[in-house]
């Protein structure tokens, strides 16, 4: 029990953060104090530069604020520590973007276990008084918003999750110490000698007092309710919906957030940039992904047509069945003439062997009838 002063200090601050994450910033915070260094805090900030600078480079018209790690409301050498984000620095980050002429949506790019509650609150009111001109603000969970990270999420004009996503985690909370017993077992007793009737209630030397207890809980709901009370205005909801569906703690992924109306759409952070004319792919990379989705067009269609008894034209079967069955042009235009009797002579075991097996293939996947034009 070396640090535990550091340690109470340190959980007794109200969190709106992930119960897990910050057991491990205490077990980092116990490990620096002994010594121990894990990464410079000089090459910490330097990663997180780099990659803020790198999407930065392919936003075009789009501004991206990075919200990543611990939220804290100012960053010191812990938040470095954690690679953590600061509110202060998310809303000079956020006036800078609004105020550039060439910036036209700002996109709050989110990937955090929550933070302190002491400036959270003050950051979501200012997003609320920021949103709705004619810069959006968009929240895009990429691919964690918890706790006061999706507080401040829910301020924005819109919340986009990436696929794998996840947010939530609505609550508030602290922890106390009792480290009577252990100072106990090495010999010491401490005496705190104040003035002032509650100046050191709570302290790690003794166990909390109902009085003291009450004390805190009354503040851990004061911050919650806060908290809820935001989520419902930032989300256009009451506190009773935010309550009673925003899960009371509980972290959700991308669809069951959208059922529940925690966000708005689930797309990458790369759709969620070209939706507001950011370019954020080389043209090869474009044309690669709009042919292939093509196809997937082309073998839905198909099948389709082919489950519903529809005509089917030569050109529709050839495109489909490339999508379907991945054939060559020759391939599919060869099945297409069998499939459809087009003039298309004996078949020749050898040469059509690819596209009679993708015929029947095909057939036996749809269950139908040959359709006839």
């Amino acid at each position: 029990m070396k640090f535990e002063h550091l340690i109470s200090a340190f959980l007794a601050e109200p969190w709106a953060i992930q119960r897990e994450k910050l057991g491990v910033l205490a077990d980092v915070l116990v490990a620096r104090a002994e010594g121990e260094k894990f990464i410079s805090t000089e090459l910490a900030a330097s990663i997180d530069d780099a990659r803020a600078k790198e999407i930065a480079e392919t936003s075009g018209k789009v501004a991206i604020i990075p919200v990543f790690g611990v939220l804290a409301q100012k960053m010191d050498l812990f938040s470095a520590m954690s690679g953590g984000t600061s509110y202060a620095g998310i809303k000079k980050a956020l006036h800078s973007a609004l105020a550039n002429d060439d910036v036209k949506a700002v996109v709050l790019d989110i990937d955090s276990p929550g933070g302190t509650v002491p400036g959270t609150d003050e950051l979501a009111t200012e997003i609320r008084k920021l949103r709705g001109g004619e810069k959006p603000v968009i929240a895009q969970v990429n691919s964690l918003a918890a706790s006061a990270a999706y507080w401040v999420a829910s301020s924005a004009d819109e919340i986009v999750v990436t696929p794998s996503g996840r947010a939530g985690s609505i609550g508030v909370y602290t922890a106390h110490d009792d480290v009577s017993a252990a100072l106990e077992q090495r010999g010491i007793k401490r005496t705190y000698i104040s003035a002032g009737k509650h100046k050191v209630e709570g302290n790690e030397t003794e166990p909390l007092s109902k009085e003291t207890l009450a004390h805190v809980q009354d503040g851990i709901n004061r911050s919650y309710n806060k908290f809820v009370a935001a989520v419902a205005e930032g989300r256009g909801t009451t506190v009773g919906k935010v309550e009673d569906g925003y899960g009371q703690g509980r972290v959700f992924y991308a669809e069951a957030l959208l059922d529940r109306g925690m966000v708005d759409r689930i797309a990458t952070l790369d759709e969620t940039l070209e939706r507001f004319g950011a370019d954020t792919q080389p043209p090869s990379i474009r044309r690669i992904k709009s042919a292939n989705a093509a196809r997937a067009e082309s073998a839905s269609m198909l099948a389709a047509k082919m489950a519903a008894g529809e005509p089917i034209t030569k050109r529709e079967f050839e495109n489909g069945i490339r999508g379907l069955m991945g054939l060559t042009g020759s391939e599919a235009e060869r099945a297409a003439r069998l499939y459809l009797k087009d003039g298309q002579g004996a078949p020749d075991v050898d040469a059509d062997a690819a596209a009679l097996a993708a015929l029947d293939r095909l057939l036996a996947e749809a269950n139908t009838p040959l359709i006839k034009i």
